[in-house]
């Protein structure tokens, strides 16, 4: 099966695609592409992996590839189907599937990666899109752009974050662009670089509803929120630099977060969630939780 590189129509209208592709965060996920463990190293991409760092801390081969079995359980548990690029033992972040693609209503976007380590990521990206026909909707060419950056929060409606560390002003303009042409609302949020990428801070639960670090995301974009009807579940600022905020929504009230999220998942289960809870900690020493171990390739339209 063959599949263009291409099929954004550049005057938008472009079809959506047919088997795949998500128009929110929260619709129930029925497909996800993960990131192998096999070849992760700790390197200075975030300011939690720095500390890492400093602290001298290292990855641990068995406890990552047990870590991430643990996870994947936990998607099959709820019903996801599972995708896996394959691996590449000289890219070291490979495992944070987020970043080096995100998927639109239309078909995956393939981005561009910051650090030099993490660049080659479109290579196995592409292989597995074309593989499994999937449509890819354009790629990302005006300057690096991340995966983390872009979320659909509910369809018509994507937020964008951009810090020049990592996802820079001017790919998340021509991304803007691109979405704006299909008729969706996009929010632009500039972001300090030391929280890395938006969802960080910012992460949807289920509809109109999201989990905020109301510590650290600007009150511009609180206000933008509010404004939309959205209710916030808030995250002390602490945890989310755990990657506490970090989080997948199932659809259904479920929602998948780290073991050592306790803050959100006390609210999540007080709110009628049933919460997934894998011990992560091996990811997010090295700066990315389970949203950003996870590329959604398919959700129930909202």
């Amino acid at each position: 099966m063959t599949t263009s590189l291409r099929v954004r129509n550049s005057h938008g209208g472009t079809a959506l695609a047919e088997r795949w592709g998500i128009d929110s965060e929260h619709g129930i996920l029925r497909s996800v592409l993960l990131g192998p463990p096999n070849h992760l190293r700790l390197l200075p991409t975030s300011s939690v992996s720095k500390k890492s760092l400093r602290e001298g801390m290292s990855v641990d081969p068995k406890t990552a590839r047990a870590q991430h079995e643990e996870m994947t359980c936990a998607y099959r548990e709820a019903g996801v189907e599972i995708h896996t690029l394959p691996p590449d033992p000289d890219l070291p972040y490979q495992v944070y599937a987020r970043d080096s693609s995100v998927m639109t209503p239309f078909g995956a976007i393939i981005t561009q990666m910051l650090h030099p380590w993490r660049r080659g990521e479109y290579g196995p990206v592409l292989d597995f899109y074309t593989g499994a026909g999937i449509p890819i909707y354009d790629k990302v060419t005006a300057g690096s752009f991340e995966g983390g950056d872009l979320m659909f929060l509910e369809p018509g409606v994507a937020l964008c974050g951009w810090s020049e560390d990592r996802t820079q002003e001017v790919a998340a303009q021509q991304v803007k662009s691109w979405l704006e042409r299909e008729g969706i609302e996009v929010k632009l949020a500039a972001i300090d670089p030391f929280y890395v990428h938006m969802d960080l801070m910012i992460v949807a639960l289920a509809e109109k509803l999201v989990a905020v670090c109301s510590d650290c995301v600007d009150p511009r974009i609180i206000d933008w929120l509010i404004g939309k009807g959205y209710k916030l579940v808030t995250v002390p600022f602490a945890e989310t630099m755990g990657l506490g905020c970090n989080v997948v929504a199932l659809g259904n009230d479920r929602v998948l977060l780290p073991k050592d999220s306790r803050i959100l998942k006390d609210k999540c289960k007080a709110l009628g969630f049933r919460v997934f809870d894998p011990d992560v900690s091996t990811f997010t020493m090295c700066g990315g939780g389970v949203h950003c171990l996870c590329q959604p390739l398919r959700r129930d339209p909202a």
